[in-house]
């Protein structure tokens, strides 16, 4: 490969700003690819910066860029690269745009199999600092939590959020603010459309002229999960084999953006090490749902009610599936058979893995439950048959 057959612009640089126009930026690369006997590899990085405000604005009319991209796939002797860093492209519309014509590659934070080396800590530290700050990779550059807390607070804010409310044109930036700030601090818990919509307007009774309808509170609640900021676990009856509608769980991205958005104040780690275990399966490629098992009881009156039993993970990758229990401790006999009851009703006989904090021998019990502690669960490769 020539060298200069592969070509290279940087748009977040000064020097190629007249390439953000992307009629300017189409014309250029043609002239750089005109040889149709030749081969060429075309990197464009920061794409973002050729989509104007005026057409982030446009909700009716896609953004030229597409059109250049659409042009560039076309061509035969051109395989074609972008990157974005940032909101304005990071969502499903470069996927819808593009579907059948080229290929997504879904950059994540750094895993801990990643983390570790690079932290120069033991592994026990490493993931306490893992839990804290996240994987992004340059918390790893600073040394103190003043300049660690700044860095994510500023990406959070400066570039996700601000990004997210000129895209999507807000009109209430202090409702997404607000809905932001509940799932960050209700990681692990069921939540719906409705639940949120009635804590927002609570906060805002005496300051909104008019309650904020579901419908807003859904549209808000899409763009942060379009932008990757945070995730949908839906909830699945195992037992139905269907999914239950309206309620689910939102996993943030990265746990050390979810602790700076909340000033670091809510720090549990029984839900930091669900997150975390949750972006480790995402990461990895897999489907991952909320399990639940809806069972007839009969409660103290006689009453026949039905009672639902959580797993707190279906996973799943082509044929394989796996149930996956976090269970920060399982310090007494009753916090045991509270965690591992329901992998005792599934009716199939999938593996079951419950995932602790504290360090422990891997090892199945005499129930065939496989035990493992969290540390060496994301260094380690279990999920295989």
């Amino acid at each position: 490969m020539k060298q200069e057959n592969i070509i290279t612009l940087a748009l977040d640089s000064i020097e190629n700003e007249k390439y953000t126009d992307p009629y300017i930026l189409y014309d250029y690369l043609k002239s750089r690819i005109a040889d149709k006997t030749e081969e060429y590899y075309i990197l464009l990085d920061e794409i973002q910066y050729a989509i104007s405000s005026a057409e982030l604005k446009d909700k009716d009319k896609p953004p030229r860029l597409y059109g250049v991209l659409n042009g560039l796939i076309g061509m035969k002797n051109a395989d074609v690269y972008i990157t974005s860093s940032n909101s304005r492209l990071l969502s499903d519309d470069i996927m819808t745009e593009f579907r059948g014509r080229g290929d997504v590659v879904s950059v994540y934070p750094l895993s801990f199999d990643e983390f570790l080396p690079a932290s120069g800590k033991d592994k026990e530290d490493a993931f306490d600092d893992y839990l804290l700050y996240g994987g992004l990779p340059l918390v790893l550059s600073f040394d103190s939590m003043e300049d660690k807390a700044g860095y994510l607070d500023s990406l959070f804010t400066e570039i996700y959020i601000k990004d997210i409310i000129e895209r999507y044109r807000i009109e209430k930036p202090e409702v997404l603010l607000q809905i932001t700030d509940r799932i960050c601090s209700q990681i692990g818990s069921l939540t719906n459309i409705n639940t949120i919509a009635n804590a927002v307007n609570s906060i805002n009774k005496n300051r909104l002229t008019e309650r904020v309808s579901n419908s807003t509170i859904a549209s808000y609640l899409r763009y942060l999960k379009d932008s990757f900021l945070f995730s949908e676990a839906r909830r699945y009856d195992i037992r139905g084999k269907s999914y239950l509608e309206n309620t689910a769980k939102y996993y943030p991205a990265d746990t050390g953006l979810r602790n700076a958005r909340l000033n670091f104040r809510q720090i549990e780690p029984t839900h930091m090490m669900e997150n975390t275990i949750y972006n480790y399966l995402k990461c990895k490629g897999f489907r991952v749902d909320v399990g639940v098992i809806i069972r007839n009881r009969t409660d103290k009156t006689g009453k026949h009610i039905r009672v639902p039993y959580e797993i707190d993970f279906v996973v799943n990758k082509g044929m394989f599936q796996y149930y996956i229990q976090s269970a920060f401790s399982m310090e007494s006999d009753e916090k045991t058979e509270r965690e591992l009851y329901p992998f005792s009703i599934t009716g199939d006989s999938f593996r079951k893995i419950v995932v602790t904090r504290h360090e422990l021998m891997p090892h199945y019990d005499s129930k065939g439950i496989f035990h493992v502690g969290v540390v060496d669960f994301l260094l380690g490769d279990y999920l295989k048959d």
